[in-house]
């Protein structure tokens, strides 16, 4: 194999690894974001079904208000009927006695369902409770996780750092050049190898004299399709077209 394409296999194998750490690192963001959201979610939904529980109970505690005023009317007419001497002041007495009762019969319904509202609400608290608890345990490991990884993934990647550009200057900057500007356009298959006659990179039947001159290994040779570099070695299974 031409020296210059083993320059440029290890190069590339390089630069395959730091591009798949640091798009792990990338990723993490991500990752951390996804919990929170996540967290806020589950916290959100709990304040929510205590806000709830908060209401129901103003609302009964207003209708109990309401009921005791009612209440107190009655006595006040009550008092009022004893007090009167005619007739038609005790019926319009009685008659608003039997619409302070009506009200407070309805009154008292609104509150029995209130209560029954309030007992809903209190097992929802108590179950986003639990759900924001776990989602709480389950974001702090997951955190801890992702600190991990990430404090891995840049050991890694300073090791693969560590001694890139000695890669780099052993191979030739012409060819370098060329590498660095078909990586922009490929991506990480850049020198890839021949197999039945056909591109590794593009998978485009190569001319019978492509292949032989890669097989050859005196000069660096290009896909005609791609434009990638082609390179053989022997375990390849060669089927040059006569």
């Amino acid at each position: 194999m031409l020296e210059a394409i083993e320059k440029l296999l290890v190069l590339q194998d390089r630069d395959r690894q730091i591009l798949r750490v640091r798009t792990e690192l990338n990723g993490l963001g991500p990752e951390r974001q996804a919990l929170q959201t996540r967290a806020e979610a589950t916290h959100a939904a709990l304040e929510t079904a205590k806000v709830k529980v908060k209401q129901t109970e103003s609302e009964r505690k207003r209708l109990e208000l309401e009921v005791e005023g009612k209440k107190q009317q009655i006595e006040k007419y009550s008092l009022q009927q004893f007090q009167t001497k005619k007739n038609d002041e005790y019926r319009a007495l009685a008659h608003e006695i039997d619409d302070c009762k009506a009200a407070i019969f309805e009154l008292e319904n609104q509150e029995l369902e209130l209560m029954e509202q309030g007992e809903q609400a209190q097992k929802e608290v108590a179950a986003a409770s639990h759900a924001a608890s776990e989602m709480k345990k389950l974001v702090e490991g997951k955190t801890a996780e992702l600190a991990r990884r990430e404090e891995n993934l840049k050991k890694q990647l300073a090791e693969l750092e560590a001694n890139y550009d000695e890669l780099v200057t052993r191979v030739e900057a012409n060819v370098l050049a060329r590498y660095e500007r078909l990586r922009k356009q490929r991506g990480e298959k850049t020198v890839v190898g021949i197999e039945h006659s056909v591109c590794g990179g593009c998978h485009m039947k190569l001319p019978t004299q492509i292949v032989i001159s890669c097989q050859g290994g005196q000069e660096l040779i290009t896909c005609p399709n791609c434009a990638r570099i082609l390179y053989y070695a022997r375990h390849m299974d060669l089927a040059v077209a006569e």
